[in-house]
């Protein structure tokens, strides 16, 4: 804009503008000056009167001024063009401060084809030219999608939007900047644009965006978006179904190789949760009369999945089924998962089997691990299992072994965490159901103690044949609050606080919290990955394959870390998530908690009844110490904010 120069001081000047205002500025702040003067003894308002006439002609003679032409005429030139012959090009007549300035204005407009420098003017090559167009071209677009995008948006949240309106190419950008923003925040790299998209509407993000999506239709109210912040992958490749589906049509042969023993004679039973599909793990017992023959058998998954098949490329980038009260979503197809590689009763399966001879007193006498074709006779559910307990002698039999082994474990050094386990699960009309789970009864300590046992086992195997694996290992804990298996609730949670972190390596090391010198997981290959290398290593020592070296095993355990990380997130929040969901119901409700700790602002709590921590506001003339008994009233409750507040009383 013009301005006339009110008074000079220590190189700054107090202007007055054509706008009647009066600025402070550094000389170095002016583009152009000329000898031409404003009177300023007829007053100020003659002076402001006289700049707007003469900003109003510069800006007239400025629309005269065809830059690109100039450019197309002087881009060749490769040296600086002063003020006067740039105006002399632009006019082609007498020029004045006038014409002057009103180039200086139109190059400050445009600055894709010159460089200018106040009075100097220099032309960018055909490169330069053409980068700069795109980004103003870009700038453009991003003004007018901020422009339009937010005026979109400000209708949307006012009087309601539906998914057809998410048909236009705008509403359809600004949608999918806006669900950045809400998944990553900050982290987005469209973050800037959803700010600016969000402020042109006056929204309160917070509050208004994921309703939105919601009523559009495209979350779901109670949408998981660890999903997609993550990166899960929900479906399968094409070529993995593919593949997968013509393993179901034509599997491989197992039953006639002297390779495997048949097993088909001994009556195997399962043991597993009610929704369960998956069945990688069978038992079998014989009572041989001055000992017992237990059979562990893991489904063969490496006899149908191979290194680096379509399927084991998914399988790895998944890391792990990931199981959550509303969705499963497998590691490996369903057809595998659920059909070929799962011991299914009444169907011949191969496995790898880890026969155990017991003493009376369930002292180990001796093992062996081999390949095996097996069948499956009785399918059984934990609850179901518990019924027959007591009765059922092949039942009766595995719970004593399985209470020696842990006797021995324990006496060996075991930590033993015993806590409740929340089960939450969704009717069909979308209730949330939850109950607390005793994973103390007959049959969960039963088949938890012999998996450990047959883990145990197939990592002393690999051990001593020096075979390279996933084995796990852990420290002692930092300390201990108990005895063996005789902590309180109490105890049993803070002592979890203590334990030292598990670690994955090639080679056996002892596992202090299981109490055994070598640990691997191996008896879930359908639904984690682990458990399958390890299976792999296993067949290659039994002649079914060529073994990973440890470079190869490395990798796995490098490659598994984000996946792993990832699955052990989304299960831990979609767990908070539901739990918290259903106490959204149970607002003024009283529970019991334990204090677990006091801190500066309150105490840590934990309701036990959905074994749920919580924060604990200070109250006056109340003082708690940890294990002490409180009631709560649940305050608020906000699981999609992962809000919840209770108070004493």
């Amino acid at each position: 804009m013009c301005a006339v120069v009110l008074e000079v001081k220590n190189e700054r000047l107090r202007l007055l503008t054509e706008n009647n205002r009066e600025v402070n500025l550094s000389v170095s702040r002016l583009s152009h000056a000329c000898s031409q003067r404003v009177d300023l003894k007829m007053g100020r308002d003659h002076a402001v009167q006289a700049l707007k006439e003469i900003g109003s002609r510069r800006r007239s003679l400025m629309t005269r001024v065809n830059i690109r032409e100039l450019w197309e005429v002087l881009n060749s030139e490769e040296e600086w063009i002063d003020l006067e012959t740039m105006a002399a090009f632009c006019f082609n007549s007498d020029t004045t401060s006038d014409h002057e300035s009103a180039v200086i204005r139109a190059f400050f407009e445009n600055r894709i084809y010159f460089k200018f420098n106040r009075d100097r003017f220099y032309p960018n090559s055909e490169d330069q030219v053409a980068q700069l167009r795109s980004q103003a071209e870009e700038i453009g677009q991003r003004n007018r999608l901020i422009e339009e995008g937010g005026g979109w948006l400000r209708q949307a949240l006012a009087s309601g939007a539906c998914r057809d309106a998410a048909d236009t190419p705008v509403v359809a950008e600004t949608l999918r900047i806006l669900q950045s923003y809400t998944l990553f925040g900050k982290d987005s790299d469209q973050y800037t644009l959803a700010r600016a998209i969000i402020e042109r509407a006056g929204a309160n993000p917070e509050k208004s965006l994921f309703p939105l999506f919601v009523q559009m239709g495209i979350w779901d109210e109670n949408e998981n978006l660890d999903l997609q912040r993550l990166g899960v992958p929900l479906e399968f490749s094409d070529e993995c179904l593919r593949y997968a589906d013509r393993l179901r049509s034509s599997p491989p042969p197992f039953a006639d190789t002297p390779l495997r023993r048949d097993l088909t004679h001994l009556p195997l039973l399962t043991i597993d949760g009610q929704a369960t599909l998956d069945y990688d793990d069978a038992l079998s017992i014989e009572d041989l009369g001055d000992r017992y023959r237990l059979g562990i058998h893991i489904a063969d998954v490496g006899h149908y999945i191979q290194r680096d098949d379509p399927i084991d490329r998914e399988a790895i980038d998944r890391g792990s089924s990931i199981y959550t009260a509303d969705r499963k979503i497998p590691m490996i197809p369903a057809v595998l998962a659920e059909g070929l590689c799962s011991l299914r009763a009444g169907q011949l399966r191969p496995a790898i089997s880890v026969m155990v001879t017991l003493g009376r007193s369930g002292g180990l006498l001796d093992y062996e691990i081999f390949a095996s074709t097996v069948v499956v006779s009785r399918q059984l559910s934990y609850y179901e299992a518990n019924l027959m307990a007591d009765e059922d002698p092949a039942i009766r039999t595995l719970v004593f072994l399985a209470e020696a082994f842990r006797k021995k474990r324990l006496e060996d050094g075991a930590l033993q965490i015993t806590l409740p386990e929340i089960n939450i699960w969704l009717d069909e009309s979308g209730e949330i159901t939850l109950s607390r789970v005793n994973r103390e009864s007959p049959s969960r300590m039963m088949v938890a103690e012999l998996m450990i046992m047959g883990n145990w086992l197939m990592a002393d195997f690999l051990r001593r044949h020096r075979c390279p694996a996933v084995f796990r290992s852990q420290a002692e804990p930092r300390e201990r609050l108990y005895r063996q298996n005789e902590g309180t609730l109490f105890q049993n949670w803070m002592q979890r606080k203590q334990i030292s972190r598990f670690m994955l390596g090639c080679e056996a090391e002892s596992h202090s919290g299981l109490g055994v010198d070598a640990y691997v997981t191996a008896t879930s290959p359908i639904r984690k990955y682990f458990d399958m290398a390890t299976q792999r290593q296993l067949r290659a020592l039994l002649g079914l394959g060529t073994p990973c070296d440890r470079d190869q095993i490395a990798y796995i355990l490098g490659r598994l870390e984000t996946p792993m990380r990832t699955v052990s997130r989304v299960q831990y929040q979609r767990q908070r998530y539901w739990t918290l969901k259903y106490l959204e119901k149970k607002i003024g409700q009283k529970a019991e908690a334990i204090v677990l700790q006091k801190r500066r602002s309150g105490y840590l709590a934990l309701i036990t009844e959905y074994m749920l921590e919580c924060q604990l506001p200070l109250s006056i003339g109340i003082d708690l110490k940890p294990e002490d008994l409180v009631r709560v009233t649940v305050q608020y409750v906000n699981a999609r904010s992962d809000v919840l507040s209770v108070f004493i009383g």
